[in-house]
Protein backbone atom coordinates (compact mmCIF):
# COMPACT_ATOMS: atom_id res chain seq x y z
CA UNK A 1 0.00 0.00 0.00
CA UNK A 2 1.02 3.70 -0.88
CA UNK A 3 2.07 6.62 1.79
CA UNK A 4 -0.57 8.81 1.99
CA UNK A 5 -0.37 11.74 -0.52
CA UNK A 6 -1.49 15.32 -0.35
CA UNK A 7 -4.17 16.28 -3.46
CA UNK A 8 -2.84 18.10 -6.29
CA UNK A 9 -4.99 20.73 -7.67
CA UNK A 10 -5.80 18.63 -10.85
CA UNK A 11 -6.74 16.01 -8.64
CA UNK A 12 -9.44 18.15 -7.39
CA UNK A 13 -13.12 16.90 -7.71
CA UNK A 14 -15.11 19.06 -10.41
CA UNK A 15 -18.04 18.39 -7.97
CA UNK A 16 -19.56 21.76 -6.60
CA UNK A 17 -21.16 21.07 -3.16
CA UNK A 18 -23.52 23.74 -1.60
CA UNK A 19 -21.68 24.70 1.90
CA UNK A 20 -24.82 24.66 3.43
CA UNK A 21 -25.30 20.87 2.26
CA UNK A 22 -22.25 20.39 3.13
CA UNK A 23 -23.08 21.65 6.55
CA UNK A 24 -26.25 19.38 7.15
CA UNK A 25 -24.32 16.12 6.00
CA UNK A 26 -21.51 16.51 8.27
CA UNK A 27 -24.46 17.54 11.42
CA UNK A 28 -25.63 13.63 11.21
CA UNK A 29 -21.58 13.33 13.13
CA UNK A 30 -22.80 13.58 16.66
CA UNK A 31 -19.70 15.44 18.60
CA UNK A 32 -19.16 16.33 21.70
CA UNK A 33 -18.52 20.22 22.91
CA UNK A 34 -16.20 21.31 24.21
CA UNK A 35 -14.64 25.24 25.30
CA UNK A 36 -10.72 26.31 24.40
CA UNK A 37 -9.83 28.86 26.33
CA UNK A 38 -5.92 31.48 26.26
CA UNK A 39 -5.04 34.22 27.87
CA UNK A 40 -2.94 36.37 25.44
CA UNK A 41 -1.41 39.45 27.69
CA UNK A 42 -3.48 39.18 30.85
CA UNK A 43 -6.85 38.64 28.68
CA UNK A 44 -8.81 35.95 28.15
CA UNK A 45 -10.24 34.03 25.42
CA UNK A 46 -12.77 31.52 25.20
CA UNK A 47 -14.76 29.60 22.21
CA UNK A 48 -16.97 26.60 22.13
CA UNK A 49 -15.86 23.80 19.36
CA UNK A 50 -17.01 20.59 18.32
CA UNK A 51 -14.28 19.66 16.24
CA UNK A 52 -11.60 18.40 18.88
CA UNK A 53 -9.83 15.14 18.99
CA UNK A 54 -6.99 12.70 20.16
CA UNK A 55 -4.08 13.21 17.49
CA UNK A 56 -1.30 10.53 19.34
CA UNK A 57 -0.16 8.92 22.71
CA UNK A 58 3.33 9.22 22.31
CA UNK A 59 3.88 11.66 22.19
CA UNK A 60 0.25 12.98 23.52
CA UNK A 61 -1.27 14.84 21.27
CA UNK A 62 -4.70 16.44 20.47
CA UNK A 63 -5.90 18.86 18.20
CA UNK A 64 -8.94 21.61 17.83
CA UNK A 65 -10.25 23.60 14.94
CA UNK A 66 -10.84 27.45 14.94
CA UNK A 67 -12.44 29.70 12.21
CA UNK A 68 -9.46 32.18 11.39
CA UNK A 69 -11.73 35.19 12.09
CA UNK A 70 -12.77 34.03 15.44
CA UNK A 71 -11.21 36.39 18.44
CA UNK A 72 -9.61 33.05 20.04
CA UNK A 73 -7.75 31.96 17.01
CA UNK A 74 -5.57 35.06 16.73
CA UNK A 75 -5.06 34.84 21.23
CA UNK A 76 -4.26 30.87 20.98
CA UNK A 77 -1.42 31.33 18.33
CA UNK A 78 0.02 34.25 20.01
CA UNK A 79 0.00 32.74 23.16
CA UNK A 80 0.97 28.98 22.32
CA UNK A 81 -0.61 27.80 25.39
CA UNK A 82 -4.15 26.52 25.72
CA UNK A 83 -7.19 24.29 27.78
CA UNK A 84 -9.76 22.24 26.97
CA UNK A 85 -12.92 21.95 28.76
CA UNK A 86 -15.42 19.11 27.72
CA UNK A 87 -19.16 20.19 28.65
CA UNK A 88 -21.41 18.44 30.26
CA UNK A 89 -25.47 17.81 29.63
CA UNK A 90 -25.82 21.12 32.46
CA UNK A 91 -23.88 22.92 30.55
CA UNK A 92 -25.73 23.91 27.72
CA UNK A 93 -26.03 27.84 28.67
CA UNK A 94 -22.18 27.90 28.95
CA UNK A 95 -21.80 26.34 25.15
CA UNK A 96 -24.19 28.84 23.83
CA UNK A 97 -22.46 32.05 25.19
CA UNK A 98 -19.10 30.82 24.22
CA UNK A 99 -20.76 30.00 20.53
CA UNK A 100 -22.05 33.86 20.64
CA UNK A 101 -20.26 35.84 17.94
CA UNK A 102 -19.30 39.12 18.99
CA UNK A 103 -20.47 39.18 22.44
CA UNK A 104 -19.12 41.63 24.72
CA UNK A 105 -15.20 42.11 25.51
CA UNK A 106 -16.04 42.92 28.86
CA UNK A 107 -16.86 39.98 31.59
CA UNK A 108 -15.29 37.84 28.61
CA UNK A 109 -16.23 34.44 30.82
CA UNK A 110 -19.69 35.38 31.37
CA UNK A 111 -19.21 34.72 35.25
CA UNK A 112 -18.93 31.09 35.21
CA UNK A 113 -16.94 29.63 38.19
CA UNK A 114 -13.41 28.30 37.08
CA UNK A 115 -10.16 27.78 37.44
CA UNK A 116 -6.46 28.58 36.31
CA UNK A 117 -4.60 25.82 34.56
CA UNK A 118 -1.68 25.54 36.67
CA UNK A 119 0.32 24.83 33.38
CA UNK A 120 -1.20 27.53 30.50
CA UNK A 121 -3.38 30.49 33.35
CA UNK A 122 -6.23 29.48 31.39
CA UNK A 123 -9.58 28.88 32.49
CA UNK A 124 -10.92 25.26 32.96
CA UNK A 125 -14.57 25.31 33.46
CA UNK A 126 -15.54 23.68 36.74
CA UNK A 127 -18.29 22.13 35.56
CA UNK A 128 -16.00 20.34 32.91
CA UNK A 129 -16.97 16.58 32.58
CA UNK A 130 -12.43 16.79 31.75
CA UNK A 131 -9.97 19.12 30.97
CA UNK A 132 -6.58 19.30 29.18
CA UNK A 133 -4.09 21.88 29.19
CA UNK A 134 -1.82 22.14 26.32
CA UNK A 135 1.31 23.88 24.81
CA UNK A 136 1.02 24.39 20.67
CA UNK A 137 2.25 22.05 19.27
CA UNK A 138 2.24 22.38 15.24
CA UNK A 139 -0.94 24.58 13.35
CA UNK A 140 -1.86 23.35 9.93
CA UNK A 141 -3.81 25.42 7.45
CA UNK A 142 -7.46 24.07 7.01
CA UNK A 143 -9.28 26.49 4.92
CA UNK A 144 -10.85 28.64 6.75
CA UNK A 145 -10.09 27.05 9.76
CA UNK A 146 -6.54 26.30 11.61
CA UNK A 147 -5.91 22.73 12.74
CA UNK A 148 -4.05 23.27 16.34
CA UNK A 149 -2.38 20.48 17.41
CA UNK A 150 -1.29 21.18 21.31
CA UNK A 151 0.98 18.74 23.11
CA UNK A 152 -0.97 17.75 26.41
CA UNK A 153 0.28 19.44 29.15
CA UNK A 154 -2.21 17.99 31.66
CA UNK A 155 -5.12 16.11 32.25
CA UNK A 156 -8.24 16.21 34.93
CA UNK A 157 -11.79 15.29 35.44
CA UNK A 158 -13.14 18.19 37.16
CA UNK A 159 -16.73 16.55 37.25
CA UNK A 160 -16.65 13.41 35.69
CA UNK A 161 -20.05 12.28 37.44
CA UNK A 162 -22.13 14.02 34.66
CA UNK A 163 -23.15 13.12 31.24
CA UNK A 164 -21.84 14.60 28.06
CA UNK A 165 -23.38 17.16 25.88
CA UNK A 166 -23.65 16.65 22.26
CA UNK A 167 -24.20 18.02 19.05
CA UNK A 168 -26.06 16.31 16.28
CA UNK A 169 -28.03 17.81 13.23
CA UNK A 170 -27.73 21.06 14.51
CA UNK A 171 -29.11 21.16 17.80
CA UNK A 172 -28.00 19.93 21.44
CA UNK A 173 -28.63 16.57 22.78
CA UNK A 174 -28.46 14.20 25.51
CA UNK A 175 -27.26 10.64 25.39
CA UNK A 176 -30.57 8.33 26.29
Amino acid sequence: MSEERLLQPSDQSAVQLDPREFRRVLGRFATGVAIVSTVADGVDYAMTINAFTSVSLDPLLVLFCADKNARLHGAVLKSGRWAVSVLPESARDLSEWFATRGRPLDGRLGGHPFTRGEHTGAAIFTEALAALECRTHAVHDGGDHSIVVGRVLAASTPAPQHRPLLYFEGRYRTLA
